[in-house]
């Protein structure tokens, strides 16, 4: 892989989403996760699929719904302030009634 593409399952345990890699695997191809690249969202269903730098990723962890661009693609699982580096949390607006 690149600096700018890394499998989702690699991607998802170096930013502590997933405790071991076999676990992020697992939330993948159960379908929970969605990437947007190039626009174009779709659900993961494999942990071999890549993620890039810029891609958008969608899921469920905890209760709570994780909306987040992908920054960077690490090269290591570090401490989680360098895990925090690797993404930035996307804030939606809540729909208006009109």
């Amino acid at each position: 892989m690149s600096e700018t593409a890394c499998r989702i399952d690699v991607w998802l345990w170096r930013a502590r989403f997933a405790k071991t890699r076999s676990l992020a695997a697992a939330m993948v191809e159960r379908g929970a996760v969605r990437l947007t690249h190039n626009g174009l969202q779709t659900r993961l269903d494999k942990a071999s699929r890549t993620v890039h730098v810029g891609d958008g990723l969608v899921f469920a962890l905890g209760g709570r719904l994780i909306d987040l661009q992908v920054l960077q693609t690490g090269e290591r699982r570090g401490p989680p302030e360098e895990a925090r580096a690797l993404y930035s949390i996307v804030e939606r607006e809540p729909p208006t009634g009109g």
